[in-house]
């Protein structure tokens, strides 16, 4: 059944938009209108990571070093690490994987937790996220972990608040901590035991991406992302869910054609079709399907060597099948254990590195 959205036109918009003013604004975009201006990549705490555009080679290889390092750490010794600091998970957004990983990587080093959402919280009263923020500080939070769904709350929050800000997903935009969990995964197969990265250490690999690509973060930060490291992004799917403007961004290429993509890959991410995102978008969702949908017939045929990726939630039967979700080449589940892992050490830097000269 066809349904149309009133987002997609910014949603396209958003696929290439770059960080501007530091001092936009973040409020919700009204239909058809260009997308929030993002702030530059200047923060006031180097312990933040809100974007991957922030993120040198130099810097992914010691978050993928400290990250490996206490993994492999005694528990016991590692929860001494940040033991009783205060950290708090402010989300505005449902969320599974995400949340409870980084909930999980905050306890796992000693930290105390707080989890404040939309739905049980003040926000509900029409707190502003800038009054939330303060809140949290004042109550003794010593950084915060955010998700929310206009793009750019995280520099906002951070700006106000004087606090290190890990994004957890913002809007459409990005979704750092998810790249780097994705990149770990693939270094683990494509190059095991590698934990420094250069211009060239992804060099011949090629990440093909399909599906609901205009309204994902997770498309967006990979695709930002893995091209500095040297790999070929292929991005595949309909004009709706796949705007043209997409292949602007460096090291990025759109194939429309799903087995000549499969055929060239080494990694195959596959996304979700974001239903609540698509209220006005024509889409066929069958001869999507038709055309889109991993199975095992076209993994076997086009692609029996590659590794299968998906930032979850799954949707069996729709992007995906059952049977490959679950197959041999799946490394979806090994993608939620490095979760934890990677946002281990991105909790560890948030609150041991030093903050940076506070801007006028």
């Amino acid at each position: 059944m066809p349904v149309k959205s009133a987002t997609a036109p910014r949603a396209a918009q958003e696929l290439s938009v770059k960080p501007a003013s530091k001092n936009a604004r973040v409020v919700p975009a009204k239909p058809g209108s260009p997308p929030n201006a993002v702030p530059d990549s200047t923060t006031w705490s180097r312990g933040s990571v809100l974007s991957v555009t922030s993120l040198t080679p130099k810097t992914v290889s010691e978050i993928l070093s400290l990250a490996g390092e206490l993994e492999q750490q005694d528990p016991l010794e590692r929860a001494r690490r940040l033991a009783k600091r205060k950290i708090a998970l402010l989300f505005y957004e449902s969320s599974t994987r995400t949340r409870t990983s980084f909930e999980l990587a905050a306890k796992g080093l000693g930290a105390d937790t707080t989890l404040v959402s939309s739905l049980s919280s003040s926000i509900e009263k029409g707190e502003t996220l800038k009054d939330t923020g303060l809140t949290l500080r004042a109550l003794g939070a010593e950084a915060i972990i955010l998700r929310h769904p206009s793009s750019g709350a995280p520099w906002l929050l951070e700006r106000e608040t004087r606090l290190p800000v890990l994004n957890a997903g913002d809007g459409m935009h990005e979704h750092p901590s998810q790249a780097l969990l994705d990149l770990r995964t693939m270094l683990n197969h494509l190059r095991p035991g590698t934990t420094t990265v250069a211009a060239d250490t992804l060099a011949g690999v090629n990440v093909v991406i399909t599906g609901d690509i205009l309204h994902s973060r997770v498309a967006r930060s990979n695709m930002l992302l893995l091209p500095k490291l040297g790999a070929r992004v292929i991005l595949c799917g309909p004009p709706p869910l796949l705007p043209d403007l997409a292949a602007d961004i460096p090291g990025v290429e759109i194939e429309r054609d799903f087995p000549r993509a499969l055929a060239q890959a080494q990694i195959v991410m596959m996304l979700r079709i974001q239903a609540e995102r698509l209220a006005g978008l024509q889409l066929d969702l069958e001869q999507y399907k038709a055309k889109y949908q991993l199975t095992e017939a076209l993994l076997a045929a086009h692609a029996p060597q590659a590794i299968l990726l998906h930032p979850g939630p799954i949707i069996r039967g729709l992007e995906l099948t059952g049977e490959v979700a679950d197959g041999p080449q799946s490394r979806i589940l090994e993608q939620v254990h490095n979760g934890v892992a990677i946002r281990m050490a991105l909790v560890y830097r948030a609150l041991t590195l030093p903050e940076r000269e506070v801007r006028a």
